[in-house]
């Protein structure tokens, strides 16, 4: 799915995953993203129902998808 505005162009190669849903339809996801025709980084930001639409978020490489993975899996989180 490929979009464009004024300011940017983005199309989601591949969607790994929801990770909450809000009212309206909403979604938190992590994405593959190329943003303005470059190579693709991983994204986390929330979507409206079309992907037409969307909040800021977080784009990162590989490598730091993998860093944030390692921290995530050594803190002792408390629900």
């Amino acid at each position: 799915m490929a979009m464009q505005s004024p300011a940017f162009s983005f199309e989601i190669k591949k969607l790994l995953g929801v990770i909450s849903k809000g009212s309206g339809g909403w979604t938190k996801e992590l994405n593959l993203v190329s943003w303005n025709g470059k190579e693709a980084k991983f994204d986390i930001r929330d979507w409206d129902p079309d992907h037409e639409r969307m909040t800021k978020g977080v784009t990162l490489s590989a490598k730091e998808l993998i860093a944030l993975r390692d921290l995530l899996n050594s803190l002792e989180i408390e629900e």
